[in-house]
């Protein structure tokens, strides 16, 4: 399992800032997500540490499913 960030209906967005204002601090809502690691060869995880030196970012490789 893997944690993103949730994608928000606009009522769920509303209820969340509305606390956030109540409270003076801010949410971050999360959902989890089932995955499994990718299969990379070793060119696919060359290109992708590439990436990531050039982007500063740690990117991970998975099959959604």
């Amino acid at each position: 399992m893997l944690w993103g960030f949730s994608a928000l209906k606009e009522e769920y967005i509303k209820a969340i800032n509305e606390l956030e204002t109540e409270m003076g601090i801010t949410l971050l809502a999360f959902s989890g997500i089932s995955i499994r690691n990718a299969e990379l060869t070793k060119e696919d995880l060359q290109k992708i540490q590439e990436l990531e030196k050039k982007l500063g970012l740690s990117l991970v490789a998975v099959n959604v499913e």
